[in-house]
């Protein structure tokens, strides 16, 4: 069974350690929702615990005890199912049961959503804390697996807690959305004939969320799986948004709003920016940026020059892009909007945008393609803009979404550009990344050689206007694998 992980071998090896470990294990797998997170335990255990337990969404204190009980009833077979007042009762019960269980072998125990489980009032996690520290620790033979979507439960009380379970986490797993290359492999396992193109257009609509793949049927084309998963009244991925966020984050409706500001930033924003924007700033803000990182929903680039102060947040989750663009608020009644508008000045914009941060999550496709996978290198960004208050003549502003600055004083400052053919530079565009090459050098004082390299689809056309071009990055190249 193992042999069809697409992926996902990182993780394995991480889940492989700690089995063949001398010492109790308390290990936690954590990611976006629909990632893959239960599957990959599933497959690597091929369901075999000695006990499982799946937290409910949204259930009382009483039902979730009420459900833990039962599995402890079918795992242990109990002739009666038990009765919990809390949840130092129901671990006490474990523990009496997984002491009957022979000597000499791993003892499985998985958690699945448990960030779930911790509903107000519980004690959940205190109950956790003495169920491990008290027991579990003083063995060498449990493997306590953890998973949850709520990145944020997980980090604060599990990676972070301050209590009875600090330092205790053993292995720490974050489970991250496919890349191209594995989104590919995901595609072909089940069947899909699509090309690269129509694969990066998957990728751009619903990013590397592997449950959201298995979602399309593979014999339609693209333009058909995108109608009726999101166009059509009540779809699957039309009302994912609603359960998103809430079962990701706690108070999501604040998330909701900086995502959203996010949405409407070509460029990205600054902290500053999405403070004043919002009115939001502290802690508060600080602990939704991290965590919004952390899930992957957005990165954190640093300007050139590590002006920390000044990073560009950027929104990077495909499905949440596409979703703001073509689906919230959306009140047409035609359920093959998607094939009836693929041609639209919108969907142009949308593709530009999309292809931009696939390219900027894909970095290390990039650095392999350039050659420089063994070269330390920093990526950041860059902006300039000319005062307002005591403005030059004819003074420009520039901007530069990606440059890559290597060890071996070379600046690559990356141009991404979608198109549907080989991408032709024109005489303007020629001038233009000339005078933005020159802003640069003179702003930074930079003193390292300068090269541009284009990231498209298809490759740039060797045409007059080449010469401007350094290197080359195309759509194959970021379906490659990072090794």
């Amino acid at each position: 069974m193992k042999d069809r992980m697409i992926g996902r071998g990182q993780e394995m090896a991480e889940l492989q350690r700690s089995m063949d470990s001398d010492r109790s294990e308390f290990v936690i797998i954590y990611g976006r929702r629909r990632v893959g997170k239960t599957y990959l335990v599933e497959h690597f255990f091929d369901g075999e615990y000695d006990f499982s337990f799946v937290g409910g969404h949204r259930l009382t204190k009483a039902k979730q005890l009420r459900n833990f009980a039962k599995a402890l009833k079918k795992y242990a077979q109990l002739s009666r199912q038990p009765k919990f007042a809390g949840w130092d009762e129901a671990f006490d019960a474990l523990e009496e049961y997984i002491e009957t269980l022979p000597n000499g072998k791993r003892k499985v125990i998985f958690i699945d959503e448990m960030p779930w489980i911790d509903t107000p009032q519980s004690e959940f996690v205190d109950a956790l804390e003495m169920f491990w520290n008290g027991w579990a620790a003083r063995r060498d033979d449990i493997m306590f697996v953890a998973t949850g979507s709520s990145t944020s439960w997980m980090v604060d009380k599990l990676v972070e807690n301050q209590g009875g379970l600090h330092g205790r986490i053993t292995r720490n797993i974050y489970v991250r959305p496919f890349t191209l290359n594995e989104a590919e492999q995901f595609l072909s396992s089940r069947g899909a004939k699509w090309d690269r193109y129509q694969i990066l257009q998957a990728y751009m609509t619903v990013g590397g969320i592997p449950f959201y793949y298995s979602l399309m049927d593979v014999k339609d084309s693209l333009m058909q799986n995108i109608d009726r998963l999101f166009f059509r009244k009540n779809s699957t991925l039309r009302i994912e948004f609603e359960e998103l966020y809430h079962a990701l984050f706690m108070h999501a409706e604040k998330y909701i709003q900086v995502v959203k500001l996010l949405n409407g930033s070509r460029k990205g924003l600054t902290r500053k920016e999405i403070s004043d924007s919002l009115g939001m700033n502290g802690s508060v803000l600080t602990h939704i940026l991290r965590n919004l990182e952390r899930c992957d929903f957005m990165i954190r680039y640093s300007q050139f020059g590590n002006k920390v102060n000044d990073a560009i947040y950027r929104l990077v989750d495909f499905y949440t892009l596409f979703y703001f663009r073509f689906i919230d608020g959306f009140n047409a009644q035609d359920e093959q909007w998607w094939s009836h508008n693929y041609q639209s000045h919108a969907v142009d914009v949308w593709q530009g945008l999309s292809f931009e941060l696939i390219a900027l999550t894909h970095l290390p496709q990039i650095k392999k393609r350039l050659g420089i996978s063994g070269i330390s290198t920093t990526s950041s960004s860059w902006r300039y803009v000319p005062s307002r208050t005591n403005p030059k003549p004819e003074e420009k502003g520039a901007q530069i979404d990606l440059l890559i600055d290597r060890a071996d004083r070379i600046i690559n400052l990356c141009e991404m550009k979608f198109s549907v053919k080989p991408y032709r530079i024109t005489s303007d565009y020629e001038q233009k990344l000339r005078e933005r090459m020159d802003i640069f050098k003179t702003k930074t004082k930079t003193t390292k050689a300068l090269a541009h390299t284009f990231i498209t689809t298809f490759g740039v056309v060797d045409g007059k206007h080449h010469s401007i071009v350094d290197s080359e990055v195309t759509m194959n190249d970021l379906f490659e694998s990072a090794n």
